[in-house]
């Protein structure tokens, strides 16, 4: 199968009430995040769109596919591979208004590269971790809290600007 950027909706020949569903591929570019790239999972992924013809011209869409990306741990700095379920929806109907104007519609082509590309982004939490309960690295000495046992701690450094008091003799 090759590989689909832009999608052709009007090839389809959707009458209005009308309906179909197309397994595609397509590619999408690693993500940027922290300054670190995250790969997407797999290179070529496999989508589902749904579409569907309303009445005055517009289309209803559904865009369904499961990517991982794979990069480090932002707290810890191992490898991290979180998968995503992705499920987005949208509408574009011409002369709806801003609310029904698809940004990933011009005419009757369809940016489904785009379009999954945001729709993942948007699905990302705010750190890419390798669990959800990764303790990170120690602050003080920049170890693996994961693989510390209980007995890793560091002494309480003193505040410097108590250090004066520590002079001060009451005998």
């Amino acid at each position: 199968m090759a590989l689909t950027h832009d999608f052709d909706l009007g090839r389809l020949r959707l009458g209005a009430g009308e309906a179909r569903r197309l397994d595609l591929e397509i590619g999408l570019e690693d993500f940027l995040l922290g300054e670190q790239r995250y790969a997407v999972d797999p290179k070529r992924l496999g989508v589902v769109l749904d579409v569907s013809r309303m009445t005055g011209h517009g289309y209803s869409m559904r865009l369904r596919f499961t990517a991982a990306l794979s990069g480090p741990c932002m707290r810890c700095l191992e490898p991290a591979g979180p998968r995503f379920d992705i499920d987005s929806r949208e509408v574009d109907q011409p002369g709806g208004g801003e609310e029904l104007d698809s940004p990933y519609v011009t005419g009757e082509v369809l940016d489904v590269a785009g379009w999954a590309r945001d729709a993942l982004a948007l699905t990302l939490p705010t750190q890419i971790v390798c669990a959800a309960d990764c303790a990170g690295l120690c602050p003080h000495c920049g170890e693996n809290l994961n693989r510390a046992g209980p007995e890793h701690f560091h002494e309480a450094a003193r505040d410097p600007r108590w250090a004066k008091l520590s002079e001060l003799r009451l005998d």
